[in-house]
């Protein structure tokens, strides 16, 4: 069935994901959604690159459902000689041939297990996300170490900080999505503007990845630690030993965890992130919860 006439990219693009039946076809539109997302960024047109990114995300789940069959399918159900020279001749492509990582496949097989109604909050958090992506000014949504700014902390390391703190009151630069997974008394998002707020309690922050907004988060933490208000705090950065904000940090904090191996991060769209630097965990406070905790899973040094 050939698309209408007079279709934008947009809807072309919905309209190819609703057609096709192959793994290889829905890949291609994302591919082809990449690219869309590149030209606009370049462009500077915001519009097409939420409409972009949603046609990727929705590709990527389409991939994840179809590969779910296809892979079902491949399962051995039987055991004579016959059945098996038949099924390794069927048998789906492997993911390298098809230029899919491990991890995307995983990642995509995971937005196809996804309520649908789960999975358009992802869509619209992620189009949401692209304000201010295409411009050079500092904002939650332009990163300038990682490609964006709103990467979420992997589960296992909430609840290690979590169990560190005894609780988290407060996480002071966070999103939606991933409260999920954090769980704070009370937590602020780039719309509420947490550098304008008061600070207090046990704090957990991983604060947004660009140069000149995370030193203003570093800055925050230490006056607040220091005035009495935030009594216990676990900072997550990247270990830019060499930056300002990193010795502010450290000045002030009672110790700080190298963990082995870099920390995973993901965006709000499910998709995970390979940072080029492993990262630090700075505690803030006088308990002895933080080196009981982390000392399994890095390097603890300190009292600083």
């Amino acid at each position: 069935m050939n698309a209408p006439q007079a279709l934008t990219r947009y809807e072309a693009a919905r309209f190819a994901l609703g057609e096709a039946h192959r793994v290889d076809e829905v890949k291609e539109i994302r591919n082809m959604a990449l690219a869309m997302q590149e030209y606009a960024r370049q462009a500077n047109d915001t519009e097409l690159l939420r409409q972009a990114t949603e046609i990727r995300l929705r590709a990527e789940r389409r991939w994840g459902e179809l590969y779910g069959v296809v892979a079902d399918k491949a399962k051995p159900r039987g055991s004579n000689q016959h059945e098996d020279r038949s099924r390794s001749e069927s048998d789906p492509p492997t993911l390298k041939k098809m230029g899919v990582t491990f991890t995307q496949s995983a990642k995509w097989q995971q937005l196809a297990a996804l309520p649908d109604d789960k999975f358009e909050i992802r869509v619209e958090h992620a189009k949401a996300r692209v304000e201010g992506m295409t411009t050079s000014a500092p904002s939650y949504s332009k990163a300038e170490y990682t490609g964006e700014n709103e990467w979420f902390t992997p589960p296992e390391w909430v609840e290690l900080a979590r169990r560190a703190l005894g609780g988290i009151d407060l996480d002071p630069a966070s999103h939606a999505i991933a409260q999920e997974t954090v769980r704070a008394d009370t937590f602020f998002t780039a719309t509420d503007n947490g550098l304008e707020r008061p600070w207090f309690g046990r704090v957990w922050l991983n604060p947004p990845y660009n140069r000149a907004l995370l030193s203003l988060f570093v800055d925050k933490l230490v006056a607040e630690y220091a005035s009495g208000a935030v009594w216990q705090a676990i900072l997550l950065t990247h270990n830019y030993t060499d930056t300002e904000w990193f010795h502010t940090a450290a000045s002030a904090a009672q110790a700080i965890c190298f963990p082995r191996g870099r920390i995973r991060f993901h965006a709000p769209s499910g998709e995970e992130c390979s940072p080029t630097q492993g990262q630090a965990l700075f505690y803030f406070g006088d308990g002895v919860g933080f080196e009981a905790t982390f000392r399994d899973v890095g390097l603890i040094v300190g009292p600083i």
